[in-house]
């Protein structure tokens, strides 16, 4: 072969290697109109689904069964006024527990043996009514259970109260009210009664100060 003939050989297979990467340069650059590479469509992809999906529900945390109330029972506002400030320092629900038939002065009378108060103490099945609304425990689990002392003993109403609820699971925190009587076994009592966990309770005077309605509270550990 002449040296000629090889030179346009090598010029021809030069041409022919330029044609075919110009081809492949404008495939390249003539992608059709609004598609994309390959990351770029699965970005897109990602952020439609994130968009579009469903937000993970939230539900709130609710406070049934976290909650705490104060109940008391108060027949000359003694017990009602430490009850209040058990409330006010504790951010408490309350519950006072009424009577349907309200106790007057003659039925407190503890020197009259005939008075209604004394035959209710001396009988142990004796459960006076409460009156009012009927209270739900559901949303608590501490609960404050107030009284006066009369006679040594909670009064008869609060047994009654006691055996109308379900205390299983609730923590309970007793307090009374008297002039000298000590809380004794009035809780105790009240605790056979009832379920649930009952602490050691607290007597306090007719007019606490905050300082012992305070150390009383830090002193349920709460």
């Amino acid at each position: 072969m002449s040296l000629l003939k090889k030179i346009n050989m090598m010029i021809a297979a030069a041409l022919v290697l330029v044609l075919t990467l110009g081809i492949l340069t404008a495939c390249a650059k003539s992608s059709p109109s609004g598609s994309s590479s390959t990351a770029d469509s699965a970005s897109e992809e990602e952020t439609f689904q994130n968009e579009s999906s469903p937000a993970e529900t939230m539900i709130p945390a609710t406070d049934a069964g976290t909650k705490t109330l104060v109940v008391y029972f108060s027949a000359t506002g003694n017990t009602k006024s430490v009850a209040g400030k058990i409330i006010e320092a504790t951010g408490s629900d309350g519950y006072e527990i009424i009577p349907a038939q309200p106790y007057t002065e003659d039925d407190l009378n503890y020197n009259d043996p005939d008075s209604r108060s004394s035959k209710e103490q001396n009988d142990d099945g004796a459960r006076p009514e409460i009156g009012g609304e009927k209270l739900s425990l559901d949303d608590y689990a501490i609960i404050y259970i107030g009284y006066p002392i009369w006679w040594g003993k909670a009064p008869r109403i609060m047994e009654t109260f006691v055996e109308s609820y379900n205390f299983e699971g609730k923590t309970v925190f007793p307090f009374c009210t008297s002039g000298s009587s000590p809380i004794g076994d009035s809780a105790k009592n009240l605790a056979k009664l009832s379920g649930g966990t009952w602490l050691d309770g607290k007597r306090f005077s007719s007019d606490p100060s905050d300082e012992e309605i305070e150390m009383f509270i830090n002193g349920t550990n709460l």
